[in-house]
């Protein structure tokens, strides 16, 4: 198997690897596009159980909208328009036909053309919101907590497996309220489902802020976002929650009869996470030996390679291992018996590792013998030898506690890597030198935001929700500033 580039030697390298060996995903045929292999899809899919079940227990319900978004309707709400222009495909014929002069080949269609072309969907609101006007005559249709499950295409030109392809998966939450309150309380809501989830799912712990004015999603009044420190000291958003206003309601002219009798605009909130969760992910806890998981997304919790010689050794091995194996099954634990005989012990454990199983029971003759088993930890590799007995009576525990593990040694990270500054001179010092969030204050103005992300390649990734009032001036310009916001290099 082999060896993986060191995060110190080339951290981005290292990423890259680790997502093709450990079967995670692969570069697709399709430019920029990726193909998510089984084991990938499989931490995708517990990341949507349990995210789905949470929008379920605040009131929201799946359906599912239109790929393709007629342009009309997407040039209805200017912003977002011209926000996600760039990075649209655009279908404009419906038909191919054999090409005459070149045998086995196709080409388009030329009378085949669209009356409208149409925007393969970068976001939906401008469908959905189409939608909603069909939906919404009065109060008594408010609110509604729409979320879908979809793929969306945005085409990027610099693609990385996860983090930013052309085509990824995501969810996107479109809601309609009767109030600005409720939409707002709605943004809100959301934000704190992404916190809980990225911290207390993910084991990421994420600085909940708002974006700036330019940092904002296209079309929203506000953005609110959770932004996580990777391993190398790079800033990523794992999540936003927007409100929208009236915007989309304006654009598309979705009213409501009020009790009063009065026509209404509607208010509204749009909210998503993406496949580059699975980048977040494995940037916070992996290392040089691989992906490292926590159990709560772990697709196998557990894995039990025995070790054997012999058919008489196996089946000796098999009766013990076996019923460790159901006892955990029936607590409700995620377990895998490798009992295959094409692979040795010691490559299977390295597969393991490499695919960031968090606990490993190995178990062979000698160990039947002595009455235990060896039982290895992956995110300190720490290895015990353990009562054969006790073992399962220690597993939650100690699933639990390397979670807690993961969660701190992230929060640790965080915390050695983000600086207080008062100067420029700090503040470059800081970004270059050590990485991380870097706090300073601002004068408020996009000018500045612009000038000190061209001098320095690092963004405003938000201005903290918990952040206290307090005099400064701005690092660049001198000018007055009444909060401080964290500036980070991104993903």
């Amino acid at each position: 198997m082999a060896k993986l580039t060191s995060r110190k030697e080339d951290y981005s390298k290292w990423y890259n690897e680790l997502v093709v060996t450990a079967d995670l995903a692969e570069n697709s045929g399709v430019r920029g596009c990726m193909v998510i292999k089984p084991y990938g899809y499989a931490i995708w899919e517990k990341m949507q159980a349990q995210l789905d079940k949470m929008f379920k227990e605040t009131g929201h319900q799946n359906a599912y909208f239109p790929l393709f978004v007629p342009k009309s309707l997407f040039e209805a709400e200017e912003k977002n328009a011209e926000g996600f222009a760039k990075e649209c495909a655009v279908v404009t014929h419906y038909r191919l036909k054999s090409d005459e002069n070149n045998k086995g080949k196709l080409i388009v269609d030329p009378n085949a053309k669209l009356e409208e072309e149409l925007v393969v969907r970068p976001t939906s609101e401008a469908i959905i919101w189409n939608t909603y006007k069909n939906w919404i005559q009065s109060y008594r249709d408010l609110p509604i907590l729409i979320n879908q499950w979809a793929n969306v295409v945005r085409w990027e030109m610099r693609t990385r497996l996860f983090l930013r392809t052309a085509e990824f998966l995501w969810q996107e939450g479109h809601t309609a309220h009767a109030t600005r309150e409720e939409a707002i309380e709605e943004t809100e809501k959301m934000i704190n489902v992404y916190a809980d989830f990225a911290e207390n799912y993910m084991k990421i712990p994420v600085i909940k802020g708002l974006k700036t004015e330019s940092e904002r999603f296209a079309g929203a009044d506000e953005t609110y976002c959770i932004e996580a420190m990777m391993q190398d000291g790079k800033a990523l958003q794992a999540g936003t929650s927007h409100f929208l206003g009236q915007n989309f309601a304006k654009a598309f002219d979705v009213k409501y009869a009020s009790k009063e009798g009065k026509l209404e605009y509607v208010w509204a909130s749009s909210w998503g996470v993406s496949t580059r969760l699975m980048g977040a992910l494995i940037m916070t806890h992996s290392d040089d030996q691989g992906l490292v998981l926590p159990s709560t997304l772990a697709p196998i919790q557990v894995v039990i390679v025995p070790i054997f010689f012999n058919d008489e050794q196996k089946a000796k091995v098999d009766e013990k291992a076996l019923k460790i194996f159901d006892e955990l099954k029936a607590k409700g634990i995620s377990v895998k018996y490798d009992d295959r005989d094409t692979y040795k012990p010691g490559w299977k454990f390295n597969e393991y590792e490499l695919k960031g199983v968090p606990l490993r029971i190995a178990i062979g003759p000698k160990d039947l013998e002595k009455g235990h088993v060896e039982l290895a930890r992956r995110d300190t590799l720490e290895k015990n030898f353990v009562n054969v007995d006790e073992v399962v009576g220690m597993i939650p525990d100690l699933l639990k506690e390397i979670d807690e593990n993961l969660f701190q040694k992230a929060l640790d990270y965080r915390a050695t890597h983000t600086t207080k500054v008062e100067t420029w001179e700090e503040f470059t010092d800081a970004l270059e030198n050590k990485g991380g969030f870097v706090s300073a204050h601002w004068d408020g103005t996009p000018e500045t935001e612009a000038k000190i992300q061209e001098m320095t390649k690092a963004t405003i990734r938000c201005i903290p929700l918990d952040n206290p009032q307090e005099d400064g001036k701005c690092i660049l310009t001198g000018n007055s500033s009444k909060q401080r916001v964290l500036f980070a290099k991104s993903y």
